[in-house]
């Protein structure tokens, strides 16, 4: 469990777990685990308890949930053992409980002369060999009949003791005469010989299943080369089957009886350790910690010490504690491992994942905090600047645009948050104003954009900036009272020439620091509007550009033009063209007209 979570509230935390397979667990405000789930990805699995969708019981458990914790595995085969290894222990009050029983299969190859090979689900600690536990008891029937398609090993319960066998104590049965045994109860197949096959078998078992799958692929090729399809399907299924086990879990290994497993991620200033509890073979506690640095002390320094803190919080008693590296001290009543191999170091490597997901969490909610804080902090200085009530959240500005009292235009641009939400943005062309009038557009567009939201009930912002000094501000202005919203709305204006900010009512502008986030926010705005609705200005003036050049030509439409345009990609090129390069695309008649009117006009341009 990711326990010292840097995270204060319930959503933060859930936007930081992976996206990986793993076991997650719902804790009350006592801090007492009252549900355990298992996930093929974590962040999205919880996401979904804490939507709208939710109902019933779901609904009252999401309702006493006040932390999450979670721990990370390699698979789902191992985030389903690994739940229910935490639900055996805690118990919790929304899950299904379950008793202590072996409910998972495992395959054994047992300890005795002529070693059998079968299903259990009772672990008897004979030195017998266990591979599992597995979640389908299907994978496992499976794998047990592509072993006996393989080697032919007995399946009776004979004392095959070289007495017994030497004695004539037994006779070949009909698993013999079917060739699925060779009669090691009779002395047909040697101990040697055996031990040959059972090697190759549990080479399959720990994972090494190339050479299997190559056989099948091979056996099922000539199935299907003889024609045989029914047999070809069913190898076929075994080999899909196959190439989804795993050979064992991670989270249980019946080698390991209890030990305490510990990793750690030294930083300059913090480490991060991981602990890992195994009782009888499995994981039933998981726990992350942050230890910040006093003195500059060294990892060998520290894991001691946490270890020691550890075992007495956990009630621990494991006489082995597997850790990353040998530490400068002992602790009495363990003994150090640093496995370098086996199920030992797999375990020490979930260990160890689950560590580096929390430095993970901690450097993303640090980079989260430092982003929000920050902004929080320039809008609450913008806020006092301008002495408004409301936090200045949604912020919008215009600016207009004309070259000469031509074209006309105005620009929106809105900021959510200080930044700019460019989905948001809006042009506007001046439709009631006649002649270069910037106070008479600015009030139109402001009446505008506000009519408009209010009739869609949408959101309307705090705060309005507009580019320009007090006869755009009081245009705008007229704007809001026609609308009723004069006090809903704060209004400023920045004048370009010594970035002086206007308030309505106020002959006297504020100077406000020129390092000063809160001029730097309002800048911002004002350089984007201008930018906004500058791109919009050239786009109109070039497409009326190219209406006046071409328009009013005999035979040349808004399709001729089109094609010319498509073709030669400006009207500078299409003046530089021959009389056959125009004709290949208008023809002959349209291409005389093009080509006449140009040269009138451009000897107008020249007697001018």
């Amino acid at each position: 469990m990711q326990s010292d979570s840097p995270y204060t509230s319930l959503s933060d935390k859930v936007q930081a777990l992976p996206e990986t397979p793993g076991v997650y667990l719902f804790l009350n405000k006592e801090d007492k685990v009252i549900y355990v789930g298992k996930a093929k990805n974590l962040r999205k699995r919880v996401s979904s308890y804490f939507t709208d969708r939710v109902e019933g019981k779901t609904r009252v458990l999401v309702g006493h949930i006040a932390n999450i914790d979670h721990v990370v595995v390699e698979s789902e085969s191992d985030a389903l053992l690994l739940e229910n290894n935490f639900i055996k222990k805690y118990q919790p009050r929304y899950n299904i409980l379950l008793k202590d029983d072996k409910s998972y299969p495992w395959i054994v190859i047992k300890k005795e002369p002529f070693p059998r090979i079968f299903l259990t689900r009772n672990v008897v600690r004979d030195g017998s060999e266990y591979f599992g536990p597995y979640t389908s008891v299907r994978m496992v029937h499976t794998l047990l009949d592509l072993i006996r398609q393989l080697y032919p090993l007995r399946t009776c319960k004979l004392n095959l003791n070289p007495k017994n066998i030497s004695a004539g104590k037994y006779r070949v049965c009909l698993e013999y005469h079917l060739g699925k045994c060779m009669g090691p109860c009779v002395g047909k197949q040697t101990e040697e010989e055996y031990d040959r096959d059972i090697q190759n078998v549990r080479m399959i078992l720990k994972g090494h299943i190339r050479e299997v799958t190559v056989h099948l692929k091979g056996l099922m090729e000539k199935y299907a080369r003889d024609l045989m399809f029914e047999k070809a399907q069913v190898v076929k299924e075994k080999l899909e089957i196959l190439e989804k086990y795993y050979a064992r879990s991670v989270v249980v290994s019946p080698k390991i009886r209890e030990a305490d497993v510990f990793s750690m991620i030294d930083r300059k200033k913090f480490a991060v350790i991981n602990f890992l509890k195994i009782v009888n073979g499995a994981v039933v506690q998981c726990h992350t910690m942050e230890v910040k640095k006093v003195l500059g002390e060294t990892k060998e320094e520290i894991l001691p010490l946490i270890v020691s803190n550890i075992r007495q919080r956990f009630s621990s008693n494991a006489t082995e504690t597997i850790v990353p590296f040998r530490p400068e001290a002992d602790i009495a009543g363990t003994k150090w491992t640093v496995p370098v191999r086996g199920d030992k170091k797999k375990l020490q490597e979930l260990s160890e994942r689950n560590a580096k997901y929390y430095l993970v969490e901690k450097e993303k909610h640090e980079e989260h905090y430092l982003k929000k804080y920050s902004t929080e902090q320039k809008l609450e200085q913008l806020r006092k600047d301008l002495h408004m009530q409301e936090l200045p959240r949604h912020i919008e500005c215009f600016d207009n645009s004309n070259l000469q009292g031509t074209h006309p235009v105005a620009s929106c641009v809105v900021f959510k948050n200080a930044r700019p939400s460019k989905k948001d943005y809006r042009h506007f062309n001046i439709k009631t104003v006649e002649g270069p009038d910037d106070y008479a557009s600015m009030e139109e567009v402001v009446y505008r954009r506000y009519k408009r939201l209010q009739e869609e009930g949408k959101e309307l912002p705090q705060l309005v900036v507009i580019d320009g000094g007090k006869g755009q501000l009081n245009a705008a202005l007229n704007s809001l009272k026609k609308l009723e919203l004069e006090h809903r709305i704060a209004l400023v204006g920045i004048a370009k020439r010594l970035e002086e900010i206007y308030f309505p009512h106020d002959q006297v502008p504020l100077y406000l620091n020129k390092n000063s986030d809160s001029l730097k926010i309002i800048q911002h705005l004002r350089d984007e509007a201008h930018r906004f609705g500058i791109t919009f200005h050239r786009q109109k003036r070039s497409k009326d550009l190219l209406k006046s050049e071409l328009d009013g030509i005999p035979g040349i439409g808004p399709k001729t033009i089109k094609k010319l345009l498509e073709r030669f990609g400006s009207v500078a090129n299409i003046k530089v063209q021959t009389i056959e390069a125009l004709e290949s695309v208008i023809g002959r008649s349209r291409a005389k007209n093009l080509r006449r009117a140009l040269r009138r006009k451009k000897d107008e341009e020249n007697d001018e």
